[in-house]
């Protein structure tokens, strides 16, 4: 998992300003239009605009730093798109370059393959310590008839005339950081620096087919319902040996009858008798590792009293520890006493000098 704070320059506590003073020298610096010989440019931009997107909406960064993943869909929508960050920052003059964030230009170069998302179900233990899991999903792949290559057996693809291969073009264009060079795609070629004369027969040129994926998933522990987890590089095969896409690995935890967890901490229910509550009692919780442990429920105990059983809740995500689990004392009243039942807690009743409702045919059993 990638550590936004870290691509941004900034510690974990930075405030909003710190936060945009970070992005903006960092855009300053390694925008594609400012660096148009660094093939690397683009994506180190997308990963410093994509920290700033999260980090700068206090909802996203609180998600964030409770681990949950952010997938390309979720990004750039309190903007409405990468170019509206530009705009803000700098007036629109790196608005629209080449990588086309936004969509005002093509992707130059190999085009990346698209992102799969997998829901995976665990039970709440598993959420709590880790696991590994193997999960299975269909994504594109390389096509073995054309080894990937787009072009049938035999022929292969020609250079491209327009842009001789490199799938870009250039153009000078005035900034405010003086006159560039803009770099965009090749419109003749779409980026891909070559023409398929040939198109594959199985992949229409493509140069991928739909597969079947098994990957293995580290889940690690303290994750929550709803946290989505990244793995870089190993979604669909882009078309003709272009970078593959992200898996993103939605996590959902199945209720555990037995608790309720709140963050670290699990919450569990024991009802006790009249008697029980008055007199105390000794009653067996059941722990989220496996077994039990004995409580000790002193006389009288009120109802919902809550005890703390500390350090056996849920370990935190990132961090050192684990919560508590808080058992919730309730005392059940009594509906079916017998006639004998009935007479005594009368009798206790009154003892006590308490004024019960007259007896009702049928209330209790016989």
């Amino acid at each position: 998992m990638r550590d936004y704070y870290e691509v941004l320059g900034v510690p974990r506590e930075a405030d909003a300003d710190d936060i945009k003073r970070a992005f903006r020298k960092l855009a300053r610096d390694t925008h594609p239009d400012a660096n148009p010989d660094d093939p690397g440019a683009e994506e180190r931009f997308r990963e410093i605009a994509e920290a700033y997107e999260v980090l700068s909406d206090p909802q996203k960064r609180a998600r964030y730093d409770r681990g949950e993943v952010f997938g390309s869909q979720d990004l750039f929508s309190q903007f409405g798109g990468l170019d509206d960050i530009l705009q803000q920052f700098f007036g629109g003059a790196f608005s629209g370059f080449g990588g086309g964030f936004s969509g005002a230009g093509g992707r130059a170069g190999p085009q990346h393959g698209p992102d799969v998302a997998v829901a995976l179900e665990l039970t709440l233990a598993e959420a709590a310590f880790g696991m590994q899991r193997e999960i299975d999903f269909v994504a594109p792949g390389h096509c073995e008839h054309c080894a990937g290559t787009g072009s049938e057996p035999g022929s292969e693809a020609t250079t491209c005339q327009t842009c001789a291969g490199r799938g870009r073009v250039q153009m000078a264009r005035n900034t405010f950081l003086g006159q560039i060079m803009t770099v965009a795609e090749c419109s003749t070629c779409r980026g891909r620096g070559s023409i398929i004369e040939h198109p594959c027969a199985q992949c229409s040129g493509s140069g991928v087919v739909d597969t079947t994926r098994t990957l293995t998933v580290d889940v690690p522990r303290g994750v929550e319902h709803g946290t989505r987890l990244r793995l870089a590089g190993r979604g669909g095969t882009g078309p003709r040996g272009g970078p593959a896409g992200d898996v993103y690995v939605e996590l959902r935890v199945v209720s555990d009858v037995r608790f309720e967890r709140v963050g670290s901490d699990l919450h569990h229910r024991v009802d006790i008798g009249l008697a029980e509550a008055t007199f105390g009692i000794s009653v067996e919780v059941p722990l989220l590792d496996g077994g039990a442990e004995a409580l000790d429920i002193p006389a009288g105990t009120q109802p919902e009293t809550v005890f703390r059983l500390a350090k056996h809740g849920v370990p935190r995500l990132q961090r050192r520890g684990r919560g508590d689990l808080l058992v919730h004392v309730g005392v059940v009243v009594p509906t079916d006493l017998d006639e004998a039942q009935e007479t005594l807690l009368r009798d206790y009743g009154a003892a006590r000098g308490e004024e019960p409702a007259p007896r009702k045919r049928g209330l209790f059993r016989r």
